[in-house]
């Protein structure tokens, strides 16, 4: 199959340091890659990858300095996706909503996957005046705030099975805050569950510019008064698996409706259990008492932490290896493929193999 994948623009496919959704992106394409589809990647210059890669912007624009709008790249991405879209039987969208208006020629083998969130209120007039193009969520939960469209399906997000390896007896001996420090991911949650369950807290975060106001009026003085807490800053990919790895837990004390949350499946395939407030996707994701603890206050948040290391690493691995591997991720998107009308009509078009033409081998 010939799979056109267009990703967005901020981070290379891999990021080099936090980027979600070219994250998954990459995962996928090289999945494709390997299964033996003919993959091409529109991404950043920068991108590494195994596929066709179709380079639309020199370096990622997160970080490329010259860079103040990031509309043109991907208005100048979008179309070279329209002028190669005949040679494509799958185009795979990940950048939300900027390729619609460019859809008709090739809808009947298009899909969007929505990476986030979709209670805005001008999302929804949006999706339903484009009813009929084919989404995916990455959550049952992510859909919940949109008018009747044309779901294909959930899939939730898959990562290689050998990327974090299994740390059943973890060293670090403390709490692990992963993310960004935004107001919706909630670091004060975690400094305070830290201290209150008596426990060593690092966190691992970006501090972008739309939250430098709430790095320094709330979560800096609070890093001041707690002696338990490490601020760590922003890690790349190398540095994840230690850093996951030897905690005693992951907490995920979000306060908005996560669609995914890609950090607690990273913490699982390290066997790190994930301590989780009931917004979102968590409930998806997070099996209660079996990959961590899934809770409503910060009550039950401390006493979860407390007793994080009775629950098993090795089934919380487990978890992850039957759930959230990028095989299952692209066996999910194929299957998704395959149904797509303009995929589904070639296939039932293509005429069986008794009524090719005969081929002559005699000689002379």
């Amino acid at each position: 199959m010939k799979i056109a994948q267009i990703a967005p623009l901020a981070e290379r496919c891999p990021p080099r340091l936090y980027g979600g959704t070219e994250r998954i992106v990459s995962y996928l394409t090289e999945e494709l890659v390997r299964q033996g589809h003919d993959v091409t990647l529109f991404a950043s210059g920068d991108s590494k990858t195994k596929a066709e890669l179709v380079s639309c912007s020199d370096v990622a624009l997160r970080l490329n300095p010259e860079v103040t709008d990031p509309l043109p790249y991907h208005l100048m991405m979008l179309e070279e996706v329209r002028r190669r879209a005949d040679e494509f039987d799958v185009l795979h969208f990940h950048v939300d909503l900027l390729h619609y208006p460019l859809a008709a020629k090739f809808a009947d083998r298009m899909v969007t996957t929505l990476h986030g969130r979709l209670d805005l209120p001008d999302l929804a007039p949006f999706y339903l005046a484009f009813s009929h193009l084919p989404l995916v969520s990455i959550s049952d939960d992510q859909r919940r705030p949109m008018p009747p469209v044309n779901w294909a399906g959930t899939v939730y997000h898959g990562l290689p099975e050998d990327l974090l390896p299994f740390v059943p007896d973890p060293k670090g001996g403390y709490l692990a805050f992963l993310g960004r420090i935004s107001p919706e991911k909630r670091p004060d949650r975690a400094i305070e569950i830290a201290a209150r369950a008596g426990m060593n807290l690092k966190i691992a975060a970006k501090v972008d510019q739309a939250d430098k106001a709430y790095w320094e009026e709330i979560i800096a003085p609070m890093l001041d008064g707690c002696p338990n807490v490490e601020f760590v800053g922003e890690i790349d990919e190398s540095q994840k698996a230690d850093f996951l790895g030897n905690a005693s837990a992951l907490l995920f004390p979000i306060d908005w409706p996560e669609p995914f949350g890609l950090v607690m499946i990273e913490a699982m395939a390290c066997g790190t259990p994930v301590v989780a407030f009931r917004n979102g996707s968590v409930p998806e994701i997070v099996e209660d008492g079996v990959t961590g603890f899934v809770v409503g206050d910060m009550n039950e948040a401390v006493a979860a932490a407390r007793r994080v290391d009775r629950l098993d690493r090795a089934e919380v691995r487990a978890t992850f290896e039957e759930r959230f591997t990028v095989e299952r991720m692209a066996r999910d998107y194929l299957a998704i493929y395959s149904g797509l009308p303009g995929v589904r009509d070639a296939v039932m078009h293509v005429p069986p193999i008794d009524d090719a033409p005969m081929i002559d081998l005699a000689i002379g």
